[in-house]
């Protein structure tokens, strides 16, 4: 898990009535269009598209050569987007498993949700034969795994899949860039202003909309920030602030992130699975 670095320093740092799956489904993706007013309502980015264009060099197209975090960061976006989107969940609380760690992510609905990653791991998830956490879930799809029998449910290609996903909704483009002994395909960002947006988001959250409580934060903020943190690209979110402005952001961001993932996770439902991917990385 990374630390939180600041500039000159480091900081160690009910519903009653039950409804039929199809109509579930259909409410979760109603919910997740309406839980961030602020969103672009022409442009739709997965909490994976908008933590790989955090992490892109505008310019180069490319994620750092030195960053070793955003392979797992991206996995656990996958999980909290399918949370969110209600097609898994972490089992219920018992005597015997109440940690986030120790509770299995179980299948809600294996309904497609129009996005190749998240549907593929919808699949794998349906096909195992135990159940297994969210810290095994995020080394299986990043293919940390010594099993070889469960090499099969590696993601692969996830950077470069995203990027042209973010290609198709003309957010970026490709370029191919030599570098001395090999080419290698880039995607430089052609839309500033969404990325810009995306930045912007994010400071005002722990700036002028800080609200000092986790159960009163957009879940999609609260996971995008868990998962910038996760994947090593919180810098490149803060980096244009002023002095003193990147000190409260980067203090406030540190004291969400050391908030104790098991009591936030029972004060509020449907953060669950943000607080148990954070809980994981923070084991790692």
């Amino acid at each position: 898990m990374t630390t939180l670095t600041h500039r000159g320093r480091r900081v160690e740092g009910r519903n009653s009535d039950k409804k039929p799956d199809g109509e579930e489904d259909a409410a979760a993706d109603r919910d997740l269009n309406e839980d961030d007013p602020d969103d672009s309502k022409d442009i739709r980015l997965t909490l994976m598209e908008e933590v790989l264009l955090l992490g892109l060099k505008d310019k180069e197209g490319y994620t750092s050569f030195w960053n070793d975090c955003i392979s797992s960061g991206l996995r656990g976006g996958i999980l909290i987007e399918l949370a969110l989107r209600g097609r898994i969940h972490l089992e219920p609380l018992s005597l015997r498993k109440k940690r986030l760690l120790e509770r299995k992510v179980l299948l809600k609905s294996d309904a497609p949700t129009g996005d190749v990653l998240l549907d593929e791991t919808l699949r794998h998830i349906k096909a195992t034969e135990s159940a297994e956490t969210v810290q095994t879930w995020i080394e299986l799809l990043t293919g940390e795994t010594w099993n070889p029998f469960k090499l099969q449910y590696q993601l692969r290609n996830v950077r470069e899949r995203l990027a042209k996903a973010l290609v198709e909704k003309g957010i970026l483009t490709t370029e191919k860039q030599n570098f001395l002994l090999f080419d290698m395909t880039t995607h430089p960002v052609s839309n500033a202003s969404e990325k810009q947006r995306l930045v912007k988001k994010l400071q005002e959250s722990v700036l002028e909309r800080w609200v000092n409580d986790p159960q009163r934060m957009e879940r999609r903020t609260l996971a995008l920030l868990v998962l910038a943190h996760a994947s090593d690209v919180l810098e490149n979110v803060f980096a244009s602030l002023a002095d003193d402005k990147y000190d409260v952001a980067m203090n406030r961001t540190k004291d969400l992130l050391d908030m104790d993932p098991e009591v936030e996770a029972a004060k509020a439902r449907g953060t669950e699975m943000i607080w148990a991917v954070l809980a994981a990385f923070n084991k790692s």
